[in-house]
């Protein structure tokens, strides 16, 4: 199964599972500077401290916080991944993985940034769900009527109704704080980049242009 995967998907599945073996053995200190921190890091922990850099917003998506973490995540980045990179192509897949990547990331960064000012604690975040929730997204606008069967649960579902429902949980839990020390609005933020990066592609609102113009079809 793993040969058939699409190149970037693969590479993806290879670096995710190397690095997460390097904090296995080298422990998650050593890797303080390249996960994403919210601003004002430095003055929390004082001088020397980590604090943002914006090398952050590709590398935390690299790492993990448990095996149960990088193996759901790879998962669904090999079931959701796949057949989007056959889809769009290398380039094209590539390039969306990553802008949810970031766009997860900068939400994150807001978010931290509001809880700091609210007084509240600072903390890293790390993993590749904000992409992962994107990928989701573009996979349920392609493939809307694609059944899909849930792990937890094992209910089978349409992909549009999975992002329905997986949107609407993260809000909630986001919202409400009933899951603590998950980055919900990271999810959600990479839904929206996702999101916003395929409405650009086809043309359409917030991107859409007045008058007559060229079709354009983009899955």
């Amino acid at each position: 199964m793993f040969s058939r995967l699409p190149p970037v998907t693969k590479a993806l599945l290879i670096a995710n599972g190397v690095v997460f073996l390097l904090q296995s053995l080298l422990g998650d200190a050593r890797f303080l500077p390249f996960m994403l921190w919210p601003p004002g890091g430095d003055a929390a922990f004082g001088a020397g401290g980590p604090t943002f850099m914006p090398w952050q917003l590709v590398t935390y998506a690299f790492l993990h916080g448990s095996i149960a973490h990088v193996a759901f995540n790879m998962l669904a980045l090999a079931m959701f991944g796949a057949p989007l990179e056959y889809t769009w192509g290398e380039r094209r897949f590539a390039a969306y993985y990553f802008v949810c990547v970031v766009g997860a990331g900068l939400c994150q960064l807001a978010v931290g940034y509001w809880t700091a000012m609210q007084g509240g604690d600072l903390y890293p975040t790390v993993g590749a769900s904000g992409g992962i929730f994107g990928l989701l997204l573009a996979y349920g606008m392609l493939f809307p009527n694609q059944r899909v069967m849930l792990l937890i649960p094992p209910v089978p579902m349409r992909a549009r109704t999975l992002v329905i429902v997986y949107g609407a949980i993260e809000l909630l839990l986001g919202a409400t704080g009933l899951q603590p020390g998950v980055a919900h609005f990271a999810h959600l933020g990479g839904m929206l980049f996702g999101w916003l990066l395929i409405q650009y592609w086809r043309g359409k609102p917030p991107f859409g242009r007045s008058g007559p113009r060229r079709p354009r079809i983009v899955r």
